[in-house]
């Protein structure tokens, strides 16, 4: 490729640019939102009752009238006031631990957003990588098909092979162009899919994904006991918001329980009757009695409320632990699948491939044995792409899953 042409194409994709877009895409972002929600909900808990103003026109004599003179003469008793409520039993501390504890699950749910959209966006990365490199595979098989194709009609009008053989080597030249098209569609979907996962944090459109394979190797991923699942699972963040949402609970059902502590709402006037006099103060105070209902039906909302975030925080650490043992299983299986595909069945295949075709040029091999070792090699080429793509996509699960520093 000219290097003119070369620098005007797009650089290709790779992971770590998909993995820090996925941080900010809009699933990601609606997290954000929900955060600051929480964050102004912590505002609207930590805050007394707010004072009462008010201001009254009494005794006014609608019979006799309200007497001569000015406004400050009549015969009116007016006043006016200030009422605040104190609240008692811990209510205000109680609901801002609660909006508080809220926040920290929503803060956690970022991260968990963050870490589900990478796993996501890093598999559709694999896909696209695996659509290219098949691209490449049956479009090498497509041109070897055009070529027998060629010369099996050459040797046909030379008279030395019969039309029907040419007929069979036409069929599968197009047989392997339908597939290069339907390589080249499965393509296209799969940077179609990587584009909406990405939203506008990265452009994928026009850019292929670099070739950027996890090293093949059999990592120890430890057996149960080298591997602490107990500290991955605790350190999670969908765990770590479930047991903020548990924190928020108990402390809304201590709000809760404290309804049953009576506030008392204080108040003084000022009051002038231009009769008697003009400074007259009344101080008073009120509190309701709670002897038919004592707040059995909030303390119970958020009795459920809390049992129900206790049973949600152990389905969350049992179904934590089960994926982390499937992924290690699944990393394991698919790092010896694809060693199996590189070390053993890809050389075989080649080298009956090889065989076939130097037999075949020898006048020692059928048409229709070339064609099935070259299908069987085909099918091998594509099942180890699909080897790579599934131990590249466990691989980064794994990793992603059990890291314990924060993701690029």
């Amino acid at each position: 490729m000219p290097a003119a042409v070369a620098a005007a194409l797009p650089a290709p994709l790779t992971l770590a640019e998909v993995l820090r877009a996925a941080r900010e895409n809009p699933n990601v972002s609606a997290a954000r939102l929900a955060l600051s929600a929480a964050r102004a909900d912590i505002l609207a808990a930590d805050h007394a009752p707010v004072p009462v103003l008010s201001a009254k026109a009494a005794s006014i004599d609608l019979q006799n009238g309200v007497g001569a003179g000015g406004i400050g003469r009549k015969r009116v008793d007016s006043s006016v006031g200030v009422d605040w409520t104190w609240e008692r039993g811990g209510k205000r501390a109680a609901r801002t631990a609660a909006a508080e504890r809220a926040a920290d699950a929503a803060r956690f749910d970022i991260d968990d957003a963050q870490l589900d959209q990478q796993l996501v966006a890093g598999s559709a990365f694999y896909d696209l990588l695996g659509a290219q490199e098949r691209i490449v595979e049956i479009n090498a098989i497509e041109r070897s098909a055009s070529q027998l194709a060629g010369t099996a009609t050459r040797r046909v009008q030379a008279g030395d092979l019969p039309a029907q053989e040419a007929a069979r080597t036409e069929v599968e030249a197009q047989r392997s162009a339908v597939d290069l098209r339907a390589a080249e569609l499965d393509r296209d979907r799969a940077q179609l899919v990587l584009a909406q996962i990405l939203g506008a944090a990265a452009p994928v459109r026009g850019r292929i994904a670099g070739t950027d394979w996890p090293a093949l190797g059999l990592p120890a991923y430890g057996t149960a006991s080298e591997v602490d699942l107990d500290t991955l699972i605790e350190n999670r963040a969908d765990i770590r918001a479930a047991r903020a949402r548990v924190a928020s609970a108990s402390a809304a059902l201590d709000n809760a329980q404290a309804q049953r502590s009576a506030d008392v709402t204080v108040g003084v006037s000022l009051e002038r009757y231009p009769t008697t006099s003009n400074r007259l103060l009344e101080v008073r105070a009120s509190v309701p009695l709670l002897w038919n209902y004592r707040a059995e039906g909030e303390i119970g909302r958020a009795l459920a409320v809390y049992t129900q975030t206790q049973e949600n925080l152990d389905r969350a650490r049992n179904d934590a632990r089960l994926e982390l043992q499937r992924l290690r299983a699944e990393a394991e299986s698919n790092a010896r699948r694809l060693q199996v595909f590189q070390r053993d069945i890809l050389g075989g295949a080649q080298k009956l491939a090889d065989n076939a075709e130097l037999a075949y040029r020898r006048g020692a091999l059928s048409l229709t044995d070339l064609l099935d070792a070259r299908r069987t090699l085909r099918a091998t080429q594509l099942d180890a792409i699909n080897a790579r793509v599934d131990h590249a996509k466990a691989a980064l699960a794994w990793r992603l899953r059990t890291q314990t520093s924060p993701t690029p």
